[in-house]
């Protein structure tokens, strides 16, 4: 038996979703949610195969409850907008289906998954969000912390740092990890507001209070906080360009 879990903020949506799905008798709908937030508590308790995945949601999107999972099941995203990538998520998904849903498309979305169930196809997240922006650049940034969900606020950042697998992302009073490539989260951002200035650093250029000579071909940013932070030459050389000096 495969387990689904039905993610959509429209009711008539999972309603369809859930008349489309009873002729399969070797599937259970395990769960429905009506925001990314109780969708990832969801898929955290049930381990679905499954995933149907509205992408314009309240609270959290569809992309950005993904970017939280360590787990990603398998996914055929429901969506009213066609202008999200579609190519992408041919790439990253078992399926898409445009709303209003049409009985034929569905069948052939779920026909495609039963194919490759055996072995289920995972989202490739880390490309997700490489490639396919959010109604333009990001104003925030979703992270797991200790088991909940944050939100942090571009305003509220101070820098990003490459550590390893992770960004750190540092903000006046936290630090938070976020399971990504500083490139990936580079991308997400506005590069009019936020730029790299070293291969393991990107700042709001809003932070910046001044940039000192450091070592040779080097320099520091030292932020409005305090803080400093390593630029390169490469870095600086964007940083004149960008702000006309």
């Amino acid at each position: 038996m495969h387990k689904v879990v039905l993610i959509d903020d429209e009711p008539l949506a999972r309603q369809l979703i859930r008349a489309l799905l009873q002729p399969y008798e070797n599937i259970t709908i395990v769960g429905e949610c009506a925001d990314g937030f109780e969708g990832f508590k969801m898929i955290q308790q049930e381990q679905p195969d499954l995933i149907f995945l509205d992408i314009q949601m309240p609270r959290i999107n569809g992309f950005e409850m993904l970017e939280l999972l360590d787990k990603v099941p398998s996914v055929i995203f429901t969506t009213a907008f066609d202008a999200y990538a579609i190519k992408a998520f041919d790439a990253n998904a078992i399926d898409y289906l445009l709303k209003p849903i049409m009985p034929d498309r569905f069948e052939k979305a779920m026909q495609k998954w039963l194919q490759i169930a055996s072995t289920p196809l995972p989202v490739d997240v880390k490309s997700m969000i490489d490639e396919v922006p959010m109604d333009g650049y990001r104003n925030r940034i979703v992270v797991k912390d200790n088991g909940r969900i944050r939100i942090i606020a571009d305003h509220t950042i101070e820098y990003l740092e490459a550590n390893d697998d992770y960004v750190k992302i540092v903000t006046a009073t936290e630090r938070f990890l976020k399971k990504s490539t500083l490139s990936g989260i580079e991308k997400m951002l506005n590069p009019q507001q936020y730029i790299r200035v070293h291969r393991s650093y990107i700042l709001p250029i809003s932070r910046i209070a001044k940039i000192e000579p450091y070592e040779k071909d080097s320099y520091m940013a030292i932020l409005l906080s305090g803080a400093k932070v390593p630029v390169s030459k490469a870095g600086y050389a964007k940083l004149r360009e960008l702000l006309g000096w």
